[in-house]
């Protein structure tokens, strides 16, 4: 799912100026906030979920059709406080466009008691994919802007990219965090030609997203449907989904579970 693209630093998403679950990365990086207000029982009512859902590229319906998906399963469960950018404003005219300013602002805005980040696109060793900027986002930048926007509240990432594995770095491993990657850093994810609907891994999110309690939950059945639907499909070498849950939020409950 790489894609050549000349890649430019996207410095609109920098700022001015422990069990955690993962494979092969090294430890979290030590910061001092406060602590994450995680509730009792890990429940955080859909109203408090701040969402932030980012299709990254139009060379493939995928990506628009996989947030477009996502927005309805987190609409169908009570979230309200939901902000849609599109590759593809053609098709999509209400919708602001992912370009670098509008990533930045959505992802740097501040409220809710919890922050989902949604983003599907094609990706490669520097980080996933806008189109619209011409460029990557890479794992600095992407951590940089969730610390501006959602702090030490328990925050969720989904990264659906070629080698998306490269954003479960040291600085994004926050026990407040959880990171859930399409592919290990090294390996490719499937399923974003002209003739696909979803992503492979978008596919299975979605559909184990409605029997999946938590987020960690949800993350083990998608690997798991990833790798079988691989299998059947004779793809080699494997994608290899990631995930890193951090010691705060292990136990945190999707919208409305």
């Amino acid at each position: 799912m790489s894609v050549r693209v000349k890649v430019f630093l996207l410095t609109l998403l920098l700022a001015a100026a422990c069990t955690p679950e993962s494979t092969g990365v090294p430890p979290a990086v030590a910061r001092t906030p406060d602590p994450p207000a995680v509730p009792v029982g890990g429940a955080v009512p859909p109203a408090g979920w701040r969402v932030v859902l980012i299709a990254g590229d139009n060379n493939s319906p995928a990506f628009d059709n996989g947030v477009a998906a996502m927005r309805a399963k987190l609409a169908a469960r009570g979230v309200r406080n939901i902000r849609v950018l599109t590759s593809d404003p053609a098709g999509n005219p209400s919708l602001p466009v992912a370009s670098a300013a509008n990533v930045s602002n959505a992802l740097r805005s501040p409220g809710g008691e919890a922050c989902l980040a949604f983003i599907t696109s094609h990706g490669d060793e520097s980080g996933f994919v806008l189109r619209a900027a011409r460029g990557t986002v890479s794992p600095a930048s992407l951590d940089s802007a969730l610390d501006a926007g959602c702090g030490a509240r328990p925050t969720v990432v989904v990264v659906s990219a070629c080698h998306s594995g490269v954003f479960l770095t040291p600085a994004m491993r926050q026990p407040n965090r959880i990171v859930l990657a399409a592919a290990a850093a090294n390996r490719s994810s499937f399923g974003c030609g002209t003739g696909d609907q979803y992503t492979y891994y978008d596919q299975c999110l979605l559909q184990q997203f409605d029997g999946a309690a938590t987020w960690r939950e949800l993350a083990q059945t998608t690997r798991a449907c990833v790798e079988n639907l691989e299998r059947s499909m004779g793809v080699r070498p494997p994608s290899q989904p990631q995930t890193y849950v951090g010691a705060a939020v292990a136990d945190l409950r999707l919208p409305g579970r």
